[in-house]
């Protein structure tokens, strides 16, 4: 296992990862999983459930090591990743500015948020408390910290899971108003094809585990024109190349 800068995208080489199971079975989840993303791109690894795409986000993460394999991240990433998981995880004692900005450095505390906390509907909310937010506002707070940081690279693992679909929706399109504003390399996990298409410039799509990648699926017209008909044909393409894989 070893991981390094790189100045360029995110490239991920991981020849094997397995586990054992409380039976003590030995299970493969990886093998030859290899990918890049390329910088400032936004790309979903998109897969089965329990196919491997969140262990992948953990191991980027440095929160699994027992694996064999290298990784890179964009230059400067070992110190700037940000990430949001499916829970949003707030300090329950902390008001919503201050989970955000517990998130910064010493020095960079008291940088002016305003912009984001705008853009992200959060202006009314910074004094509130987590536990007076529902689930979806939570989930923009916890993309607010994320972004507050100006990580050099964005691990999203299915941040808009358990929402209902009007309020998840919601969030996908604040998900990519604030990445225009503040641009970085990202990958986000999902099982949700249409939301794959809907967010990606690149869909990373893996096979059953062990994962490895089946195909990239490039999605070439612009996020604007990504309406209800034009997700329709992106669905059918996607299923035409993809046979079983969506």
């Amino acid at each position: 296992m070893q991981h390094a800068g790189a100045a360029a995208p995110l490239k991920v080489d991981i020849a094997e990862k397995t586990f054992r199971s409380a039976e003590g079975v030995t299970i493969d989840a990886l093998r030859g999983l290899s990918f890049e993303v390329r910088q400032g791109e936004f790309a979903c690894l998109f897969g089965p459930s329990g196919c491997g795409k969140t262990t992948t986000l953990r191991i980027l993460l440095g929160l699994d090591q027992a694996f064999y394999g290298s990784y890179q991240l964009p230059k400067g990433g070992s110190n700037r990743i940000a990430a949001v998981f499916q829970e949003p995880v707030l300090l329950p004692w902390r008001t919503v500015e201050q989970n955000v900005r517990l998130a910064l450095s010493p020095g960079t505390r008291d940088i002016d948020l305003d912009g984001l906390f705008d853009i992200l509907g959060l202006s009314s909310m910074r004094s509130l408390y987590p536990s007076e937010l529902s689930l979806g506002l939570a989930r923009r707070a916890a993309l607010a910290r994320a972004f507050a940081t100006e990580p050099a690279i964005l691990l999203l693992d299915e941040p808009f899971a358990s929402l209902d679909e009007r309020t998840a929706d919601k969030l996908r399109r604040l998900l990519m108003t604030v990445w225009s504003a503040r641009p970085t390399t990202a990958l986000m996990v999902t099982h949700n094809l249409r939301e794959a298409l809907l967010l990606a410039d690149r869909v990373i799509v893996l096979s059953p585990r062990p994962a490895h990648v089946r195909g990239i699926f490039d999605v070439e017209i612009s996020r604007q024109a990504r309406h209800v008909q034009a997700l329709d044909d992106l669905v059918s393409d996607f299923r035409t190349k993809f046979a079983d894989a969506g």
